[in-house]
């Protein structure tokens, strides 16, 4: 069943990317490499899958089931400080400069990157200020110049690093039509060099819950 669902995502996916007009005008060697970075995604898909039913198993059985709970959920609390901006973050990914590009070239640049499987952000300027991007993080050009990010204000040339997988957002934000081409029209720059350690070390503070509550 797990495999069905998963074929069929890749196939909704596959027909949603060739509706795209950018994809429809995009090089055959860029065609074939998202193909391939699909393909790649869904055998990560399925080794998830596997490692979620071995912790099941896991969770489900005594003492190494409390010891496996244990595990899982130091686990959950690292993934979930990492996606709130809580704590830094290092692997592979993208260190992305981009030049003359206004809040609305950062947001989209963002949004593809989300897409394309980037999970931990950070926006520097050139004035020495830094941003953990976040999903609640917004960008709006400043006044005299720069963009304010969640308020603060940085200036250009922006360097954006972002972990993830290098390839694949390399190859979105390249699409005819997307990221690179519209900050080019714009007579800005985008220059991007993959890492094989991406360093994120901007954090912010964790924001305390007056209402909410977990549901027991």
């Amino acid at each position: 069943m797990l495999l069905a669902l998963l074929g069929f995502t890749l196939v909704v996916q596959l027909r949603s990317n060739d509706a795209d007009d950018g994809l429809a005008t995009a090089r055959q060697e860029d065609l074939v490499r998202i193909l391939s970075d699909l393909e790649a995604q869904d055998s990560r898909l399925l080794s998830e899958i596997q490692a979620l039913e071995t912790t099941r198993q896991q969770l489900s059985s005594g003492v190494e089931g409390r010891e496996a709970a244990l595990a899982e959920a130091s686990k959950r609390s690292v993934e979930l400080g990492l996606l709130a901006g809580t704590l830094p973050g290092r692997g592979p990914g993208l260190e992305i400069t981009l030049e003359k590009v206004k809040a609305s070239g950062i947001l989209n640049a963002v949004q593809e990157l989300r897409g394309s499987g980037g999970e931990v952000m950070q926006l520097n300027g050139e004035n020495g200020a830094a941003v953990r991007i976040v999903a609640s993080t917004y960008f709006v050009d400043a006044q005299g110049g720069g963009i304010l990010a969640d308020g603060v204000h940085l200036t250009g040339k922006f360097r954006l690093l972002v972990i993830g997988p290098a390839g694949t957002m390399s190859t979105a934000l390249q699409i005819p039509g997307g990221v690179v081409a519209s900050v080019k029209n714009d007579g800005g720059s985008v220059t991007m060099d993959s890492r094989p350690m991406v360093e994120v070390t901007e954090v912010r503070k964790a924001t305390a819950l007056q209402y909410a509550r977990p549901v027991s």
